[in-house]
């Protein structure tokens, strides 16, 4: 049985559809919008794997070319390793799935999202989220949903739900926000400095249109009548338990109440865990691992209580409280640019790349290929938390911190007219106990600064915790690791002194109100500005130039008719003069020229020899020209780069030539006078006689001012 239910959203319609394609999968829905069409599917395992402590859901994005009508790159044509966009759609979808199960549930859950059919204005990203969130209503799997998922732009100050391509490019923010018919779940998006008052507004509206697609979900799942599994609680020995929170729960309070460093607080935790293994491994034996998970629960139930009773943190900071910062720009002696922010236990590396144009990244998608002139990466080594591990390519959750602090700090770029630079930055984490991407925003903005790059104003990140029982709440400012891992919320928040630039929003229960988000984004205007401060203390402008070891832009134009004179035949004209100037040249189709250079010296040799291939012949004027081929009737002469002229054997000397190879021959210079231009066809006359008779004239005194002079002395009456 096939089952379709539609809706009207943002003036186009949703689709779903079931019961039709894969219907070995536990779940499987079409979603549709517009002609963007995703194939969401769920299959869910029926037992753990032994031993598994934790949910495993796995989350998949994939783009098919054929959506577009496009065939694969390189040499295997065909789709493979996830793209960027793909990595950071699987993130958008995880996020709000993840907390919508059963604490005890540990079977593997795989969910797969195929792009089949885009038209290049819908993004599927948001479609797939719906998609998958109703393939797990219509499967048999203990899913606590439905949850619905809308990106928010706004054009003229008017909220638009699920902008298009087009849209996006009048609008002052890109927020994709996730969550239930009750409350929010997932906030993520960039905003062009927008005031915390805005960001809420927008939320709330995305959240009218959220309740209006779960309603949708729910009515969807209804007409399949599918009965969930029943998820068992795990059952634990209470003798055990008590026996664990006996020997444990005063000392972890005592650690949890001391002021340490995190290394101190680990190593406390691991001397005391060891003890108390050792203590019940008699009376207990092989119980490690539940014993670790009661030992766990007991560091998660006192931080909590601490916070919410006592007012106190672990590191002794009351709630709005942010860790000592430091910063130094500089830090790197030849970089561009580069600069060192520590917070606390976090650190962040970070250097300044600028390029040339050619420097700058393809994005080959469903979408027409783009090109991206700021990339901001994030490097986050297993040393930076004291541990060892996978040493290798770069994982999802780079991927995503790197992306929320490169679309934080991408507004406040100078526009690409005024600074045509490739920039690049790089964030590597040396220390990290907290908000590591927030501190690569920090760092990521000195170290423009530090490099000459005129930003409109500084951009600084916080992040905010949450820790919820019942009624008594928590906002955290500036969170730890710990603080994080066993709190309810990780709300990360940028901006500059005039408003947000970019945020993101993860929590781990079912929803969070708007009252709570209110005051988290408050508490983070008034961190933002205190760390904005501290900055601005390390280096209050960007520096004046960029730095020495950077290349140096110098920017010309041609006229458009006259680039591929400029590029040469197979490029063999601008390859010479890269040769010979030492500067790299890209040219844009309106004729702009961009010289890169390291020295002024290289790119005046790269400019001369521009301005003479551009060059357009005078009439009377003398040139310096390079005879490229003779004749019976003359000689071909080049008297500037790519343009030649006729020397008529007439005009080669004042005496009569019999036969031009007894004056001439291939590649000797010559001294020729332009005659001629042909209007029509643009055919140049030369005269080497007429030079000759020129320097007579010069070395006689004679020239046209005083030969004008004589005539008209002639021409008066007696």
């Amino acid at each position: 049985m096939v089952t379709v239910k539609e809706m009207d959203l943002g003036g186009r319609t949703l689709r779903l559809e079931t019961g039709k394609l894969a219907k070995q999968a536990s779940g499987s829905v079409l979603a549709r919008y517009g002609d963007t069409v995703v194939l969401c599917t769920v299959v869910g395992a029926d037992e753990p794997k032994e031993g598994m402590d934790y949910f495993p859901l796995q989350i998949e994005f994939r783009e098919k070319t054929a959506a577009v009508g496009k065939i694969p790159g390189g040499f295997f044509k065909r789709e493979a390793r996830p793209s960027e966009k793909e990595i950071l759609t699987c993130r958008l979808i995880d996020r709000p799935l993840r907390p919508l199960f059963p604490e005890d549930f540990m079977c593997e859950v795989q969910v797969i999202c195929t792009v089949y059919s885009s038209d290049q204005e819908n993004d599927a990203d948001v479609i797939a989220a719906v998609g998958a969130s109703a393939a797990l209503m219509v499967s048999n799997l203990p899913f606590e949903g439905p949850m619905g998922e809308v990106r928010v732009g706004r054009i003229n100050g008017e909220y638009i739900v699920n902008p298009t391509h087009t849209q996006l490019k009048e609008s002052d923010m890109d927020m994709i926000i996730g969550g239930t018919a009750d409350s929010i779940v997932m906030v993520e998006g960039d905003a062009k400095e927008l005031s915390e008052a805005d960001i809420l507004g927008a939320i709330k509206f995305a959240h009218e249109n959220i309740k209006k697609i779960c309603e949708m979900q729910t009515e969807f799942a209804a007409e399949r009548n599918v009965t969930n599994r029943e998820v068992k609680a795990v059952e634990y020995d209470q003798e055990l338990k008590n026996a664990v929170k006996e020997l444990a729960a005063k000392t972890i309070g005592e650690i949890h109440r001391s002021d340490v460093t995190k290394d101190e607080r680990s190593q406390k935790y691991k001397e005391l865990y060891e003890s108390i293994t050792e203590s019940l491994k008699e009376k207990f034996p092989d119980q490690e691992k539940v014993i670790a998970k009661h030992f766990d629960d007991i560091q998660y139930y006192d931080m909590r209580e601490m916070i919410l009773s006592e007012g106190r943190r672990l590191d002794g900071r009351k709630t709005t409280d942010i860790r000592p910062i430091t910063c130094e720009v500089g830090y790197l002696p030849r970089n561009h640019g580069s600069a060192l922010f520590t917070r606390g236990e976090t650190q962040s590396l970070t250097s300044m790349t600028l390029g040339t144009k050619s420097d700058q990244q393809i994005i080959d998608g469903l979408m027409p290929e783009d090109k991206k002139r700021f990339m901001l990466h994030y490097n986050f080594p297993p040393f930076s938390t004291g541990e060892t591990g996978r040493y290798g390519g770069t994982g999802r959750r780079e991927i995503g911190h790197g992306h929320l602090a490169e679309r934080s700090l991408e507004g406040m770029l100078p526009d690409e007219v005024d600074f045509p630079y490739t920039i690049r930055i790089v964030s590597d984490i040396l220390e990290s106990n907290g908000s590591s991407s927030m501190a690569t925003v920090c760092a990521g903005t000195l170290a423009l600064m530090d490099g000459g790059v005129q930003i409109k104003r500084p951009v600084a990140g916080i992040a905010m915790g949450l820790i919820k029982e019942g009624d008594r709440v928590a906002v955290l400012s500036d969170i730890l690791g710990n603080e994080d891992f066993l709190g309810d919320m990780d709300f990360k928040v940028c901006g500059t002194t005039e408003g947000i630039t970019g945020l993101q929003m993860d929590i781990k229960i079912k929803g969070v109100s708007f009252e709570v988000m209110e005051t988290a984004l408050a508490q983070a205007k008034v961190g933002r500005m205190h760390i904005l401060g501290i900055m601005n203390e390390a280096i209050s402008e960007p520096r004046a130039n960029i730095s020495d070891y950077a290349p140096h832009l110098y920017t010309m134009t041609v006229p458009v008719d006259m680039i591929g004179a400029v590029i040469g035949p197979g490029g063999k004209n601008i390859r010479h003069i890269i040769e010979m100037s030492g500067a790299e040249i890209n040219i844009d189709d309106d004729g702009t020229v961009v010289i890169a250079a390291l020295s002024g010296e290289s790119a005046s040799i790269a400019q001369s020899m521009i301005a003479k291939i551009t060059e357009v012949p005078e009439k009377g004027r003398t040139y310096n020209g390079k005879v490229v081929k003779t004749t019976d009737f003359g000689a071909f002469v080049e008297i500037l780069p790519g343009k030649e002229g006729l020397l008529h054997i007439s005009q080669i000397d004042k005496k009569r030539v019999a036969k031009v190879e007894d004056v001439l021959k291939r590649g000797d210079m010559i001294t020729v006078k332009v005659l001629e231009i042909d209007s029509k066809t643009g055919k140049v006359s030369l005269s080497h006689k007429a030079v000759m008779e020129d320097e007579e004239k010069a070395a006689k005194g004679i020239t046209e001012e005083t030969k004008t002079e004589e005539t008209k002395t002639e021409e008066k009456p007696a």
